[in-house]
């Protein structure tokens, strides 16, 4: 069976690079945009050329008026254009992200499923710090760089001496743009690094928090973490220690070479070279021109974690890819066909199932049996497609999983996981697998777990608010019996319950019984995995696993009478680990 994961849709390797190609005409516009800004600040420094070597030598007060509403014009059209640029990069950053969020998530949840680990907060946080970076300051200060020249060749054009005066500034700050680069980058990789693996750490505590406190096990795992979280910190704060040293010089040599330029005009002015109007214009220049370099400074340490951010998400939309389905298939009916499959469980080389084979018609019912370990959890998984087979085939209705499309085959299959989680939101969002909830199907789904009575003894009946966030707290056999009714909803063609008894009292155990029957009577396929013997009395075939292997398989009675089964002592729970 192929090892690509049937169970989600991902996007094709490249998706990110074609995402922003397709944002290209916006960034066109917004380049557009700054150029015709950034020509349009020529207009301070010619106003003030006017005023000082016109309306002072003429005193007509009637150019100045003439003057002063033209230069109020053009900041108006400034203004203007500048609102119209933000609009197109707010639009453009929410094309970003309904583009690629949803496929963010997906690729996350593909690479859980696969057992390699991925934060979905981390990814999501990547997507926004790389959203921020290209509709932001950063981006207006790239448009902004080139026009350092054109300030340059006019100040040259006033005159020469200035001219080489505002190139050896600016030749100065870019250095220092460069430096803090250099020092800083390699420091905020780390920490970035590091911090990302300390929010890891903090999240995997917290995912275990009762068993933290049961085992006064908190201030060791703060000491752990806390060293982690400090070396990012002291990371973090090493290379703003180096950034702000360099920003520091910068300031210094920015408001240095704008009044030293004054002082040049003057004496040239002294000198009769030029007139006081070139003397002003031409330190407006230079403050404009220097303003890139000092902005591209600033969103140095935001540049390199959008670097980092656009890296991450390349790596997770490459490895988070299943590969499309095109051809859907009919409705399976529910047979089961394993043929000589072994199982590996996600990032590691020994096999929990090997050379399995068995096979089972819709309509029956499939006890398996086993000790703790001998991989009756990863068989579970490997028949709703969570685990693929690693060699050898498991085929559904006579296809391998890896030919059906996800989805729509998920809407066929009923699995309770043996630790069971339901989700926030109503008790029959929960059991409609928050499609839109068809009354008359949750209703038969619950009452076929007989959970119905216990639903309509809730506050708000099915719709209770469940979840994390909730007031209302179900215990762990009413979690199991909503579980199981979600389950049962749409009367799926196979249904895999792994330890579905393991909370339930014997009413509860009795329902459990009578919706494997109704599973049974309309011809449905039950898998169910289980210590305890008296599902038997309602099995079709009873499959016994010993160490991964097939120590017996057949009807209940020719197993039983084999001496095969050794039934445990017990409600042993098998691990979800290496079982």
């Amino acid at each position: 069976m192929s090892h690509t994961d049937p169970a989600v849709r991902g996007l094709q390797p490249g998706a990110l690079a074609r995402t922003l190609n397709e944002c290209r005409s916006a960034f066109t516009h917004t380049g557009i945009f700054s150029a015709v800004i950034s020509f349009l600040w020529l207009t301070p420094s010619i106003y003030m050329l006017q005023v000082y070597d016109r309306v002072l030598v003429s005193r007509n007060d009637q150019t100045l008026l003439v003057l002063t509403a033209l230069i109020v014009g053009v900041f108006l059209l400034m203004a203007w254009l500048e609102w119209i640029r933000s609009r197109i990069l707010i639009s453009t950053g929410h094309q970003i992200d309904a583009s690629l969020s949803g496929d963010v998530f997906s690729s996350v949840f593909v690479l859980n499923l696969r057992g390699i680990g991925s934060s979905a907060s981390q990814a999501l946080g990547d997507l926004s710090a790389m959203r921020q970076f290209l509709t932001g300051p950063a981006l207006i200060a790239f448009f902004d760089l080139p026009w350092i020249f054109i300030y340059l060749l006019v100040i040259f054009l006033m005159n020469v001496w200035m001219g080489w005066f505002a190139f050896a500034a600016m030749m100065i700050l870019g250095s220092l743009t460069w430096v803090n680069e250099r020092l800083t980058r390699p420091t905020l990789d780390d920490a970035s690094r590091v911090a990302s693996r300390s929010a890891d750490m903090a999240n995997e505590r917290l995912r275990n928090a009762e068993v933290i406190h049961a085992m006064g096990m908190l201030h060791s795992l703060i000491a752990r973490w806390g060293s982690l979280h400090q070396q990012s910190i002291r990371l973090q704060g090493t290379a703003s220690e180096k950034a702000a040293i360099i920003a520091a010089v910068t300031k210094f040599v920015r408001l240095l070479t704008q009044s030293l330029i004054l002082g040049l005009g003057a004496f040239m002015v002294l000198q009769d070279a030029i007139s006081a109007g070139t003397m002003i214009a031409g330190s407006i220049l230079l403050g404009r021109a220097l303003s890139p370099l000092e902005q591209l400074l600033a969103v140095t340490r935001q540049s390199s974690a959008a670097r980092l951010a656009y890296h991450r998400l390349e790596k997770l939309l490459s490895e988070g890819v299943a590969r499309e389905v095109q051809v859907e298939l009919p409705s399976p009916r529910g047979l089961i066909q394993v043929q000589s499959a072994t199982v590996h469980p996600p990032q590691s080389s020994r096999p929990t199932l090997v050379n399995i084979t068995f096979q089972i018609e819709p309509g029956a019912i499939l006890v398996v049996l086993g000790p703790s370990g001998s991989g009756k959890s990863s068989l579970a998984r490997m028949l709703v497609g969570v685990w693929p087979a690693s060699a050898g085939t498991f085929r559904l209705d006579g296809a391998e999983l890896a030919q059906w499309d996800a989805n729509r085959l998920g809407n066929h299959i009923g699995y309770l996981p043996q630790d069971v989680d339901l989700f926030e939101g109503t008790v029959a969002d929960n059991i409609a697998r928050f499609s839109m909830p068809d009354s008359e199907r949750v209703i038969e789904a619950a009452k076929a777990a007989n959970v119905h009575e216990l639903i309509l003894r809730m506050p708000d009946g099915y719709e209770t608010e469940i979840g994390k966030y909730s007031s209302y707290r179900l215990s762990g056999g009413q979690q199991q019996r909503i579980a199981l009714a979600r389950a049962l909803y749409g009367d799926p063609a196979l249904v895999v319950l792994d330890e579905p008894n393991s909370n339930l009292d014997q009413p509860g155990e009795q329902s459990l019984v009578e919706a494997l029957a109704g599973i049974r009577a309309r011809a449905g396929t039950a898998i169910v995995i289980t210590h305890r013997p008296n599902l038997l009395k309602i099995a079709s075939h009873v499959l016994v696993l010993s160490e991964g292997r097939v120590a017996a398989f057949g009807p209940p009675d020719k197993v039983l009478s084999s001496g095969s089964v050794r039934l445990f002592q017990g409600n042993q729970r098998s691990s979800q680990t290496d079982g």
